[in-house]
């Protein structure tokens, strides 16, 4: 887990080339100042500004003058740092509660939220707590880092919670309806041809705009809803494999079982038997 200021003075000069992550992270920005390049988006950062940063979201090519005037945090981590029993396997950590903001697709940008005004206080002292917990290691730290880390993730699962609405006030409102189909059709079937009568556009249009935006197609996105859904019934409940297919909308035991096993390497019982034990 890494914590660091972000202002002009964490940017040096020159310039960083557009890079990503395998690990999640969030920046959150407590005063207005300087620009955040996310995906091919220029950001100007505003006071109460979180980005959530999804493994794989692309980061722009950063100038040393971008954060001239901001003053904030970053706060990365990997998933063991929620504790041992977090599921620390490839794309098993995605089935924690608190790490589902963090699963969106990592193709457009990271996640622009905004902490009331009522609360930044509190969000600045939190993560300033953590930085002097990992800066000087004294005893109990560890369990320590991990208490703030969770409060710190409930607070922006809380925030997260309407996605859609973000991605309306992000200038996205094509996508909003389409995720808004997606999340509320998802456990039944549903194909392209359905979510693209439900937002009032042609199938090819909804395809290419889709992809363009988001580098998926619908039917992924789909699919990676009711993988998320899938994984954390296998995660949390003892029901069977046929059970839980059905209830992420596939009624067909076998092809929940075949595409489960092409997505994670393995069947919906070895990835239960190896994540959860």
């Amino acid at each position: 887990m890494a914590v660091m200021r972000l202002g002009h003075d964490s940017i040096a000069n020159g310039s960083y080339e557009a890079h990503s992550h395998d690990f999640p992270g969030i920046a959150y920005f407590s005063a207005d100042g300087g620009i955040v390049r996310t995906g091919k988006h220029t950001r100007h950062v505003e006071a109460g500004d979180l980005f959530v940063i999804a493994p794989g979201d692309v980061m722009g090519q950063a100038h040393s003058g971008d954060l001239v005037g901001a003053q904030g945090w970053g706060v990365f981590f990997t998933a063991d740092a929620l504790g041992p029993e977090t599921p620390g396997a490839h794309l098993a950590w995605r089935t924690h509660p608190l790490l589902f903001p963090f699963v969106h697709g990592g193709a457009t940008s990271a996640l622009r939220l905004k902490v009331p005004e009522a609360f930044r206080q509190e969000w600045t002292a939190r993560i300033e707590t953590l930085h002097h917990e990992l800066t000087h290691r004294q005893e109990g730290y560890r369990e320590a880092v991990s208490a703030h880390l969770v409060l710190l993730l409930v607070g922006v699962s809380r925030l997260a919670a309407d996605v859609v609405g973000d991605l309306r006030e992000n200038a996205e409102p094509l996508l909003a309806e389409v995720f808004d189909v997606i999340e509320r059709r998802y456990p039944e079937p549903l194909s392209l041809r359905e979510v693209a009568a439900a937002v009032s556009i042609s199938p090819g249009h909804l395809t290419s705009t889709v992809r363009r935006r988001t580098g998926r197609t619908v039917q992924e996105w789909i699919t990676e809803r009711r993988m998320v859904q899938a994984r954390r019934l296998l995660a949390v409940t003892e029901l069977p494999v046929s059970d839980i297919g059905r209830q992420v909308g596939f009624p067909d035991a076998g092809y929940f079982a075949r595409t489960f096993g092409k997505l994670h390497g393995m069947s919906p019982s070895s990835w239960r038997r190896v994540n959860v034990g």
